[in-house]
């Protein structure tokens, strides 16, 4: 499978790229753990279908010393003990705010005040960042067809 159009390797859409990876890089640097943002970008994904994004997260994430167990259990993770009260309100805001167009009222009051019990203000800035990054990756990724399984850890820095 061959991609619809190269990311990188056009103009336009090389410097939209190299933006939306300036943006993500900020919420790198944040007090936001990187587990979960590697679960959160791991969700968001798999709901959005993006398979090169879902091969890219959970090889970082394997590579960064997730468990198998737990990265296996990410789409069923209302129902697994593996993940902690943050966790789970993170992966609840990440799937609430991808499905934006399943749920006429967005994110619900209940999930958000979860999350505000587990994350201070500037986490939650990162979170809710993170799942709009991650959102975008996988839209321009799904719409341009990009393969998915040669990732390796670390390829993109």
């Amino acid at each position: 499978m061959d991609a619809r159009l190269n990311l990188f390797g056009n103009p336009i859409a090389g410097k939209v790229m190299k933006h939306i990876v300036s943006a993500d890089r900020v919420i790198v640097d944040s007090t936001l753990p990187a587990a979960t943002r590697e679960l959160v970008k791991l969700r968001a994904s798999q709901i959005n279908g993006c398979g090169f994004c879902t091969d890219m997260h959970t090889k970082d994430a394997a590579h960064a010393g997730e468990t198998s167990v737990r990265l296996n259990l990410v789409p069923a993770w209302r129902e697994a003990t593996v993940f902690t009260e943050a966790e789970r309100a993170a992966l609840e805001l990440a799937e609430q705010g991808t499905r934006i167009a399943d749920a006429a009222g967005g994110v619900t009051d209940e999930a958000w005040a979860n999350a505000a019990k587990h994350y201070d203000e500037d986490q939650l800035a990162a979170l809710v960042s993170l799942i709009a990054i991650i959102n975008a990756f996988n839209r321009l990724n799904v719409i341009t067809q990009q393969p998915a399984g040669d990732y390796q850890p670390g390829q993109f820095g």
